[in-house]
């Protein structure tokens, strides 16, 4: 492989590059899916092939394919420079690249047990008795449970004498019970929405989620969810848990930090950004107890890798300060980097061979403890509201007893 790399940088420098990259990746894939009690999904899939970034009169050019040869190596390197120089033509500003430091190095996800060394029988015969613990309860009328599992090798050089080979491995897992009755459809899922637990770690992951254990409490919950009262309206003290926490900073802090939605040069569907460098040390995001960091270096996250796809190592920076919207470094690629003022920090990734690298979010937490006990957390005795994740379930009552609360719908 270091070989072809090799080819297709010689190829590029020959074209007229000043600069250039090339990712050759290997991803292994396998996704369930069990409804109802009966297996609804099995995808197995491998994929393999390679894109080249070139830099030609201040310009971009990527090209890509899925035939690992020298010919088509030398084909495509050919034609991203030919595209950057067509690119040349209608450029506005010329790329500028913030420096990055050469790095010849090896990095994988730390695991213990390859999932895909795990058969698909054990796996399926799991969902099953999960599916058949939620179905129990007659309100439950639909019940779903999936896993996915991932292993990607990726090899990335570069001009500046970068030579990179990083193996990452994810798992996830994950059920919803939907009960239903004349007047209503309620969703509990466990052990959070939007597919379950998804980690960079192996099967042990699996193994230590506690899923058949904790499906009749799911279940059981979205039967109550349908004679529950709605959350009452007013002034009230509200506690996120940790998955509504976590999606919460994720739309509200994460996306809005992407260097290119600060800038204005992507407008996809979460839109662009409030965050605009004007704002820089001004805009009070919370109080001075917040500190709020994007974290490449976090193990298991799924935003974890030893180096993005520029060949940035991984790091950790704050989005958040003492309260403040801060930007001395952003999710954005070293083209924007520079545009923006910021210090050069990891974050382009692409998923596939076939696509150009994008601004993608770090893992993002609360970075610092704040010290609080339930007591202090609880309490008061005033009337609030504790949210159970996205989905639309809710304790309220006295915040001294939240325990003891009143389950409730929130839509």
């Amino acid at each position: 492989m270091r070989e072809l790399a090799e080819l297709a940088l010689d190829v590029t420098r020959i074209k007229g590059a000043v600069y250039a990259d090339i990712r050759i990746i290997a991803v292994k894939g396998e996704s369930l899916i069990i409804k109802n009690g009966q297996v609804s999904h099995i995808h197995c899939s491998e994929d393999r092939g390679f894109g080249v970034r070139v830099i030609v009169d201040g310009a971009w050019g990527f090209a890509s394919s899925d035939e690992l040869t020298r010919n088509e190596i030398k084909r495509v390197a050919a034609q991203a420079v030919k595209i950057a120089k067509a690119s040349a033509l209608y450029k506005g500003r010329g790329v500028v690249l913030t420096p990055v430091v050469k790095a010849v190095t090896h990095w994988s996800t730390p695991f213990e047990i390859d999932p895909f060394t795990i058969s698909l029988s054990e796996k399926i015969d799991l969902l099953l008795s999960i599916d058949k613990a939620l179905r129990q309860v007659k309100e439950v009328k639909i019940a779903r449970g999936n896993m996915e599992f991932q292993k990607k090798s990726q090899l990335f050089a570069s001009t500046t004498g970068s030579f990179i080979e990083q193996e990452s491995l994810s798992s996830a897992a994950g059920y919803a019970a939907i009960a239903i009755n004349q007047d209503d459809l309620q969703i509990r899922s466990y052990p959070s929405s939007f597919g379950g637990q998804y980690m960079t770690r192996g099967y042990e992951l699996i193994q230590e989620l506690a899923l058949e254990e904790n499906a009749s409490r799911i279940a059981e919950e979205a039967a109550a969810l349908l004679k529950a009262p709605q959350c009452p309206t007013g002034y009230k003290d509200i506690i996120l848990d940790s998955s509504q926490l976590a999606l919460q900073i994720h739309e509200s802090c994460g996306h809005p930090a992407e260097l290119d939605r600060v800038l204005g040069t992507e407008a996809d569907f979460a839109g662009r950004s409030f965050l605009t460098p004007d704002k820089l040390h001004s805009f009070l995001y919370g109080s001075p107890v917040i500190n709020i960091v994007a974290d490449s270096l976090t193990p298991g996250g799924m935003g974890t890798y030893g180096f993005d796809d520029e060949g940035v190592p991984a790091q950790r920076w704050y989005l958040v300060k003492e309260g403040f919207h801060v930007l001395e470094s952003a999710d954005g690629d070293a083209d924007l980097a520079d545009l923006g003022g910021c210090q050069r920090v990891v974050g382009i990734i692409a998923d596939l061979r076939g696509q150009v690298e994008g601004d993608a979010q770090a893992c993002l937490s609360l970075f610092e403890e704040i010290a609080v006990t339930p007591v202090g957390l609880f309490g008061g005795g005033e009337a609030g509201v504790l949210a159970h994740g996205p989905e639309p379930a809710a304790v309220h009552g006295g915040m001294d007893a939240a325990r003891e609360g009143i389950l409730a719908r929130m839509t």
